[in-house]
């Protein structure tokens, strides 16, 4: 059994960050350094955006990217000093730095060029509030081409905006500026998971025991936990159909009759199902990136749907996935 990874994290929301600027642009990002002074603010950072930037191409996730202090950048960053080594006390020191930035580029940006495709759609109109008024939908498609963008540049729509003014996404030829972090894969397959129930993060491990991609994830509900202890990975799906068994009784979900969702990135279970061993199980990913370790789930582990794709892509049948309360 590969060897437990124990994290230990304090949060240190007020005791990281400089002051926030209010308006953000790529070379006020590429140009941030760690800070002298420090405060916590919910205000979009530039320091914050290239923390999670360089987060997300280490495989430390920090969840959805959108330049605010926040639990999911505490995890990663934490996690991520204790693997190389680092003592982590609140406070920044050039060997931590020099780790995050060693292997990334000056520029931690692309620019972008909106294409017909990515205003082609389809696109829903709006998004049932109601998981059983779902069923009918030909699929559960991006609500809007800003919201397929921002996804896939795993950013909020509200920092896309921001790093892009003048854009309306409403015309093929329109130049954006995008966090540099799409389309990066694992380097290694995974060999075994470990879920923490209690820090609500997803650890995965490569055949020599090495940490090799960390997400935060929210597990489990009041009404549903997650279980304890080993499972196994089952199946592994990408754009996947949901089924709903109403013998769960999820909250909010008033039919007593099973139902189907077609596939899309706003399906309640994202892009992404990894089933494991024991009833209804799965890590999977979510229409909600940024709830991501904030609210409960039905019982899964849920991921963002761009951590839950590059997860799947790297796992197979048969491995294990230990469930563990790390308090």
């Amino acid at each position: 059994m590969a060897m437990r990874y124990q994290m230990v994290f304090v949060f240190i929301l007020a005791a990281t960050f400089p002051s926030p600027v209010f308006a953000l642009d790529a070379d006020q990002v590429n140009a941030a350094q760690p800070p002298k002074t420090t405060h916590s603010s919910a205000k979009l950072d530039a320091f914050v955006t290239k923390l999670q930037i360089l987060l997300d191409r280490a495989h430390f996730s920090p969840g959805q990217i959108d330049g605010k202090t926040g639990e999911n950048v505490q995890k990663a960053l934490s996690a991520f000093a204790e693997v190389h080594g680092i003592h982590w006390e609140s406070r920044w020191t050039p060997e931590l730095w020099h780790s995050l930035t060693d292997s990334a580029p000056d520029n931690l940006f692309v620019n972008y060029t909106t294409t017909d495709a990515d205003l082609r759609g389809p696109f829903l109109r709006r998004l049932p509030a109601k998981m059983e008024e779902m069923e009918g939908l030909r699929g559960l498609y991006y609500l809007s081409p800003r919201q397929e963008l921002a996804e896939r540049f795993h950013v909020s729509e509200q920092l896309l905006s921001t790093l892009n003014p003048e854009a309306r996404f409403e015309q093929a030829g329109e130049s954006l500026v995008l966090p540099n972090v799409a389309g990066s894969r694992l380097g290694e397959k995974v060999a075994h998971i470990i879920v923490d129930k209690s820090a609500q993060t997803v650890s995965a491990f490569d055949s020599k025991n090495n940490l090799v991609a960390f997400f935060p994830a929210t597990v489990g509900s009041d009404e549903r936990p997650a279980p304890s202890g080993r499972l196994k990975v089952t199946v592994v799906k990408k754009n996947p159909t949901y089924h709903y068994n109403p013998k769960y009784h999820f909250k909010g979900v008033k039919t007593d009759k099973p139902f189907t969702i077609k596939p899309g990135p706003n399906n309640p279970v994202g892009l992404a199902w990894i089933g494991l061993t024991g009833e209804g199980y799965g890590i999977h990913g979510t229409p909600d990136p940024d709830k991501v370790s904030k609210t409960a789930s039905h019982g899964c582990v849920r991921l963002t749907n761009w951590d839950a794709v590059q997860l799947a892509l790297s796992v197979r049948k048969g491995i294990p996935v230990d469930f563990v309360d790390g308090k």
